[in-house]
Order: C-alpha cells, then sequence, then structure tokens
C-alpha cells in the first residue's frame, strides 16, 4: 500500500514539472516575441508592437504555473497520508484544462492522430486514470488487526517432551591419560643438608634415650 502511494505520488508530480515547465514557456515566449519585434520592420512590426506580450505571457501562464502547484500540494498530501489530496487533485486539473485547446483536434482525428494530437489526448486520458487512483486511496482505510487474534484464531498445542536419547546415540567418549612424569630432584644447598642431618642425628639420639628402661634406687 505504501508502495503504490508513492507512485502515484510521483506520477502527479511529473504532471506538476510539466505544468511548471509549460507556465515558464508561456511567459518567456512573449518576451522573446517582444525582442524580435524589435528587429522586424514594416508592417509587421506596427502589428507586433499592438500587442501586450507581458499580460499575453501571464494570461497563458498563470493557469499552467496554477496546475503546477495544485499538482505539487496533491503529490504532497497523498504521499503524507493527509486529507485534500483529491481536492487539490481536481483544482490542478480544472487549472491545466485550457491546454486542450493548445492543438486543433480535426474530425476522426483518432483514426491518424498527430504527435500533438495524441501526446495531449494520451496525457489527459492518463490524468482521469490517476484521479480514479487517487480517489481509490481516499476510499481505503487502515485494516486494524487485534493483537493476539493470530494466537486466538490457532488452538493451543500442548508442548511434547523431546525424546530420551538412545543408548546407541550417545558417543563414547575415551579418557587417554598421559604417563606420570617423575619429579625433578631438587637442589639443595651443602649447609642446609649438613643442618638437616644432624637435626635427623639428634632426634634419633633423643628417641634412644626414651626409650631405655629407667630404674628407681629406694635407700
Amino acid at each position: 500500500m505504501g508502495m503504490l502511494r508513492k507512485l502515484i505520488a510521483a506520477l502527479i508530480t511529473l504532471y506538476a514539472i510539466a505544468f511548471a515547465f509549460g507556465a515558464l514557456t508561456a511567459v518567456r515566449w512573449p518576451s522573446i516575441m517582444m525582442a524580435v519585434s524589435w528587429m522586424v520592420d514594416g508592417d509587421i512590426a506596427g502589428g507586433l508592437d499592438r500587442v501586450d506580450w507581458r499580460a499575453l505571457g501571464i494570461a497563458y501562464g498563470a493557469p499552467y504555473l496554477l496546475a503546477a502547484l495544485c499538482f505539487y500540494a496533491a503529490a504532497a498530501m497523498i504521499s503524507g497520508r493527509r486529507p485534500g489530496g483529491v481536492l487539490w487533485y481536481i483544482m490542478g486539473l480544472a487549472a491545466g484544462f485550457p491546454t486542450i485547446f493548445l492543438v486543433s483536434f480535426e474530425d476522426g482525428w483518432w483514426r491518424d492522430p498527430s504527435a500533438a494530437e495524441g501526446t495531449v489526448a494520451g496525457a489527459g486520458v492518463a490524468a482521469l486514470l490517476l484521479l480514479s487512483a487517487v480517489y481509490e486511496l481516499r476510499k481505503r482505510k487502515p485494516v486494524v488487526v487485534p493483537v493476539g487474534a493470530d494466537m486466538a484464531a490457532e488452538p493451543a498445542v500442548a508442548a511434547e517432551p523431546a525424546p530420551a536419547p538412545e543408548p546407541d546415540a550417545v558417543p563414547q567418549v575415551a579418557i587417554v591419560r598421559g604417563h606420570a612424569t617423575r619429579p625433578k630432584p631438587v637442589f639443595v644447598p651443602a649447609a642446609i643438608a649438613r643442618q638437616r642431618a644432624s637435626f635427623a642425628a639428634h632426634g634419633k639420639r633423643m628417641q634412644a634415650k626414651r626409650a631405655q628402661p629407667r630404674t628407681i634406687r629406694l635407700v
């Protein structure tokens, strides 16, 4: 829905750009003709001098400028999801309707139309189709989905316990023990070794004395 809305807004923006270019051309073209009248002599110059080129440019350029502004406003309203897009678009169509009179349609022109007739007719039909699309966007309303509706629609399914793994499926792990390493001999200085030996010998003598029987003489 969002992409369709952006596409319609982009198409309306193209119409706005085309009418803005037409308004600029309508305003500048009389200025060019006025400059040409300065370089032409004779009766032609007299006839061109009697034409108010600025008023003519404003008269023909103002509807195109108004149509461009209306189309820009319609595109902004539709893209921003704001009301009033249809009204601005219809106003743009009404302001740009004089474009049809730029081309003189002959009888049976649809059988073999010229480039100008085909362009104007195609642009008009596309504008009407775009109007129907804009109107359909106005009629559509956002669908509100209540929270938990999907959960309530689906029946609750009890969670099944996971099957216990089979004994064969349990991987056998082999524990490999390394060889026991012998402790490395600890280096002991000579003075400390002699002191330890002296303490050991003294302890043995004390144990021997304690082990000897004692006699008590009575006088």
